[in-house]
């Protein structure tokens, strides 16, 4: 596994790939600290740090600034929009915006993710806590189903609750729980997390108006409203910042 300063992301297990998005390394160098603000993505994590031991971060709806000192390892599980709630054995609603140590959340075994151990053995360690976390408490497969559909353009609440058999108020309830806020707002930090892809993809090619019609923005002034609100840039800004 490389352990070289950076960020990394690595594919799940395949029986788990429904639940989980993806495995993650983070390392900071050695010689400095670096501060980042961790964007929306409508997920949860199960994160290990170095020196510190487990703890998770709850869903955000802004830009999070994350301090982390030189020398730093973080090895995470990040579960997909739908699957924390359950897993994690709390509303996620009550982790908007938090990072909250593992030891507070009675269904996540904190004892098994102490801060010295080795970044290998963490790793493996957070790993089979997720698997087993999913297994035991599985997800609501509704709200699951619905950040699936809300995760296309075009796609609105209602249309969604309507295909799902349940009322808007219903399925607001159940994402609140599952995701940690309702499905209009999952709808953006997914639109959101399209246009991040499409950028970081482009790189200094992006055509930031075009992409932000590909993936469903009304207009450029709309992304704009959306990117300061969320990133806390301006498109053009972050798009430069993402590049560096």
């Amino acid at each position: 596994m490389d352990w070289a300063p950076g960020y990394r992301e690595l594919a799940p297990p395949v029986a788990f790939r429904r639940e989980i998005h993806c495995l993650w390394i983070s390392v900071t160098p050695a010689h400095e600290g670096i501060q980042t603000p961790v964007l929306p993505d409508a997920c949860s994590d199960l994160i290990w740090q170095s020196d510190v031991g487990g703890y998770v971060a709850g869903p955000d709806t802004g830009p999070n600034p994350a301090l982390l000192p030189a020398g730093t390892v973080l090895v995470g599980v990040r579960f997909r929009p739908g699957v924390g709630g359950a897993a994690l054995g709390v509303p996620l609603s009550e982790l908007l915006g938090q990072r909250v140590d593992a030891a507070d959340l009675p269904v996540v075994p904190a004892r098994r993710l102490p801060g010295s151990l080795p970044p290998g053995e963490a790793m493996r360690r957070v790993a089979g806590i997720a698997a087993e976390l999913v297994t035991e408490h599985p997800p609501d497969r509704l709200a699951l189903e619905a950040a699936r559909q809300l995760g296309r353009p075009g796609e609105r609440a209602d249309v969604v609750a309507g295909r799902l058999g349940v009322s808007e108020r219903q399925l607001r309830r159940r994402c609140q729980v599952a995701v940690g806020y309702g499905p209009r707002m999952l709808s953006r930090v997914l639109r959101f997390r399209r246009f991040l892809s499409r950028i970081d993809a482009a790189g200094s090619a992006a055509d930031l108006a075009g992409i932000a019609a590909d993936v469903g923005y009304a207009d450029q002034a709309h992304l704009t409203r959306e990117s300061t609100q969320l990133a806390g840039l301006p498109p053009a800004a972050l798009a430069r910042a993402r590049r560096g």
